[in-house]
């Protein structure tokens, strides 16, 4: 509800999320997951891609981005972005990578050595 003299939103969504997706839901193999890396292959799609996978497809050609930063960029949710992403990556315009592993820790015996050994070189 708008109060009086103050313009009501110009545009508001037009298009439900279920209707992007035909109404499908995730896929029971459903390989992606927030931190899941995605970029563009260098297939080229076909012209008559709907708009969602094209700005998808286009977002994505820079580089790796992650579901999470995708479904971000797009305002979708998260839900939609990961049908969108496993039709394209089934078809093979996408290619993803695992993110990279935890670091592991380190022995604190080792990293005390070497605080020892700077303090007794630069005081």
């Amino acid at each position: 509800m708008t109060a009086p003299g103050e313009q009501e939103p110009q545009s508001a969504q037009l298009v439900r999320p279920y209707v992007i997706t035909n109404g499908r839901g995730l896929p029971e193999n459903d390989q992606f997951n927030l931190i899941t890396l995605v970029t563009a292959s260098e297939q080229r799609p076909p012209s008559q891609l709907d708009p969602e996978k094209r700005s998808l497809l286009e977002l994505c050609a820079g580089g790796y981005l992650s579901v999470a930063e995708i479904a971000g960029h797009m305002g979708l949710p998260i839900g939609i972005v990961k049908v969108l992403l496993s039709d394209l990556s089934s078809d093979g315009y996408l290619i993803t990578r695992a993110p990279a592993p935890p670091a592991q820790l380190v022995d604190v015996s080792l990293l005390q050595e070497v605080l020892d050994g700077l303090q007794a070189r630069f005081g």
